[in-house]
């Protein structure tokens, strides 16, 4: 029994082998996300003309207690890879998670809420630094920085002016795309007859109608209710004055107008 049995693995181990050596080879994936693909596909990439990368920030931050924490990294994510399809000749890094959220202690802004993670500007300058600079040392010629949190913008705006000063003889630019956030979406949304108060300045309508348009799960409907400042929930706006089509035409706002600023700061940058 001993014999039949050590039989019948080698001839499965024989076939798998076999159907293994013989499976066909694997497409290289056809993604704009860096981390989906290999360093000799990033390489080729580079060389046959995607030297625009984008680095974007989005942050790990309360949204009151009708949105997930990582609202700004799935939104940010979703935007520049379309953004980058757009251009067609440029890639994404990884999304950067962990901004400038507030003091920790004693914790302000987001920190006083659970969940938040919060590095001091400095940091936050730093790393964005060191990641275009890494990126330049790879062959990219268009460093984009595209931040979906207001803590972001100015960590963002200093590290390009910095670098650009630093590498003006040179042919690679870091630009900071201002176009983006916070965009047109509010000012259109109040064009469509929703107040300025329901439409809020934090998980408001602006980002619940992004996350209903794109992925709802991340969205708790039963505790859509009116925030202000102050009020302990985290949230200011009202997110039940949300809709899909909204954040669908938010979502179209926000990356068309990076399309456009990237393609005009990549010409004037070098003038």
């Amino acid at each position: 029994m001993r014999t039949i049995y050590l039989a019948i693995l080698l001839v499965i181990s024989c076939l798998g082998t076999s159907s293994f050596s013989q499976s066909p080879s694997i497409p290289i994936p056809d993604s704009v996300f860096i981390e989906e693909l290999t360093w000799v596909e990033v390489s080729d990439a580079i060389v046959q003309g995607k030297t625009t990368v984008i680095i974007p920030t989005g942050g790990t931050e309360q949204n009151g207690p009708h949105m997930v924490i990582g609202k700004h990294n799935y939104l940010v994510k979703y935007k520049a890879g379309e953004i980058a399809k757009r251009l067609g000749n440029a890639l994404v890094a990884p999304v950067l998670a962990y901004v400038p959220e507030g003091e920790i202690d004693p914790p302000s802004s987001h920190m006083r809420f659970a969940g938040t993670i919060s590095i001091p500007q400095d940091v936050f300058a730093d790393i964005l630094e060191y990641t275009a600079r890494s990126f330049k040392r790879h062959g990219f010629l268009d460093i984009v920085l595209i931040g979906d949190s207001g803590g972001n913008q100015a960590g963002q705006r200093l590290v390009a002016a910095a670098l650009n000063g630093e590498w003006s003889a040179t042919g690679v630019r870091v630009h900071h795309l201002s176009a983006y956030y916070p965009g047109r979406g509010d000012d259109w949304v109040i064009s469509q007859g929703v107040s300025a108060e329901d439409v809020g300045s934090h998980a408001g309508t602006h980002d619940t109608s992004a996350l209903m348009y794109l992925n709802p799960s991340m969205l708790r409907f039963d505790k859509m209710s009116q925030g202000s400042r102050g009020d302990g929930q985290g949230h200011i706006g009202n997110p039940a004055r949300s809709t899909a089509l909204f954040g669908q035409t938010i979502l179209e706002m926000q990356i068309n107008d990076a399309v456009d600023q990237i393609v005009e700061l990549r010409a004037i940058d070098r003038r």
